[in-house]
């Protein structure tokens, strides 16, 4: 019988990447809502407790950029400048200017005013219709989150990430190899008392039963404070 392991990552709403992505997504959607033949490409870049807003928008909106994004920054609890970010402190930076016009002119067309490539499938593998390394770490992101937004762990921050492996056996998922979940904290946790209720607060209820053994390796901010 043929074995593999197939491994996936999620990251809570905190973790930069997602952060970053939110903000100018919520951007976009208020351009949109105002005037619906906006072009935007807007990056957002987070750091020590500053925001860079950078980009092209061409729009007949009025979008008060700071305040959408320090309402984003509040909505996903960043809230102490000494663990990253404060939406009441940070500095947010914006250099925006108009589209260009080389850019302007395949857009006017019908074009796009990027390339890319995407892809992706569905399979039977979960209820989500997503495989199930990527399917279980979405469900610990979210049980991360729902835990430190409902006082059950209010000492976690909002940076987060997880990561499941699978074994497979003739293409199905037979069991879990590998759980890794890393999670901001505050400064003074007991890690070992963090360690044990994710495991009881997060990982099981969300993973299977029985897809757990007893070699199923547990890892939890496995290099130490985060």
């Amino acid at each position: 019988m043929k074995k593999y392991l197939f491994t996936s990552e999620s990251v809570t709403e905190g973790h930069p990447d997602k952060l970053c992505d939110y903000i100018s997504d919520k951007l976009l959607d208020e351009y949109l809502k105002q005037d619906k033949n906006s072009r935007v490409a807007i990056e957002t870049f987070a750091t020590k407790n500053r925001i860079i807003i950078s980009g092209e928008v061409t729009s007949n909106a009025k979008v008060e950029i700071e305040s959408i994004v320090r309402n984003v920054i509040k909505e996903i609890g960043y809230d102490n400048e000494k663990t990253d970010i404060d939406y009441k402190t940070c500095e947010i930076d914006i250099n925006i200017s108009s589209q260009s016009q080389d850019i302007s002119m395949g857009v006017d067309v019908g074009g796009a005013g990027d390339q890319g490539i995407m892809f992706g499938y569905a399979c039977n593998e979960t209820e989500s219709y997503m495989p199930c390394a990527i399917h279980f770490a979405h469900q610990l992101s979210r049980k991360l989150i729902e835990v430190r937004k409902n006082g059950e762990m209010p000492y976690l921050r909002p940076d987060g990430k997880t990561q499941v492996t699978v074994e497979y056996e003739d293409g199905k998922p037979k069991r879990i190899e590998t759980i890794l979940i890393s999670t901001q904290h505050l400064e003074d946790i007991d890690l070992n008392k963090m360690k044990v209720q994710i495991i009881e607060k997060v990982i099981k209820h969300v993973i299977d039963k029985k897809y757990m053994d007893k070699d199923t390796k547990i890892y939890i901010n496995p290099t130490g404070r985060f």
